[in-house]
């Protein structure tokens, strides 16, 4: 009996802020309810802690899985210095990646996809093996990948203007996933030769009429990409096989209309020089 009494007079002592910042069922259903509707919803855990949006991103997640299908897997965020330094963060954001939000390359959207639609270049890896959890580098890493997939992804800002913007804000809605398109696998066949390839290749992502939007090395995301999946790994996510890793974005997220009707990305460097690419109004 002493252990229960104890736990309740140590919950009675913690400020109601601090318990609230976790966002209520409601909170959570009204967001629900803007993204449904592609209308900017009120942030989640504003003022609160990450563990408050880590909290609230979980059950966001089991709120959107009817919408979006299972979690398949995990994106990093702001995985770039220019990233962070915009948002105020020290350090990348995690978010969850979800069965219904992948689109074929080539895909044509018919109408904007989100309330804040964007645009963004980046890039898949493939979970072969759970030894990834153990991996240290980059290379050991990629002896557990199977394969690497170009990836253009399509996020949604959502926010209203008037609210808040940070680093846990952006956590609590799941670092904004909504949509995103799938290029063919690169087959992951010598770990030591594709670390070097991701780190070394460049990565451009042009608009419908062949204008450079984005142009830079891989190692722009956080020195490699595969960088990416050992932060997520640092705070406490576990990888198993079949699981997505999205590594974050090469550049600056542009609205739809810089793409002209649509945007292509090229992964010079990987085998083949392999491009996505996806179509939409203008």
């Amino acid at each position: 009996m002493l252990k229960p009494l104890l736990a309740a007079c140590a919950l009675a002592l913690i400020p109601p802020a601090a318990m609230a910042a976790c966002a209520t069922d409601a909170e959570i259903a009204a967001f629900v309810e803007s993204f449904t509707a592609k209308t900017p919803p009120q942030a989640l855990s504003p003022g609160g802690s990450m563990a408050d949006a880590l909290c609230s991103r979980s059950k966001l997640a089991a709120a959107l899985e009817p919408l979006m299908g299972p979690v398949i897997g995990y994106k990093a965020g702001l995985t770039s210095k220019p990233a962070q330094e915009r948002f105020g963060a020290s350090e990348p954001v995690q978010g969850l990646l979800y069965q219904s939000m992948m689109l074929e390359n080539g895909a044509t959207l018919d109408a904007p996809w989100g309330a804040i639609p964007m645009v963004e270049a980046d890039l898949i890896l493939v979970v072969a093996d759970a030894g990834i959890n153990n991996a240290t580098t980059p290379e050991e890493a990629l002896a557990y990948i199977s394969a690497i997939r170009p990836f253009i992804e399509l996020p949604d800002l959502m926010l209203a203007k008037d609210q808040p913007f940070t680093p846990e804000t952006i956590t609590a809605m799941g670092v904004g996933t909504r949509l995103g398109v799938l290029g063919a696998p690169v087959a992951v066949e010598d770990p030591a030769a594709a670390a070097r390839m991701l780190e070394e290749m460049s990565v451009t992502m042009r608009d419908a009429a062949g204008g450079v939007l984005v142009q830079a090395p891989g190692r722009a995301v956080l020195g490699n990409p595969v960088n990416a999946a050992l932060w997520l790994r640092t705070k406490g996510v576990a990888f198993k096989p079949g699981d997505l890793i999205s590594v974050g974005s090469f550049g600056p997220l542009f609205p739809p209309r810089a793409g002209k009707g649509g945007v292509s990305v090229t992964y010079d460097g990987l085998p083949g020089n392999p491009v996505v690419e996806v179509f939409f109004p203008e």
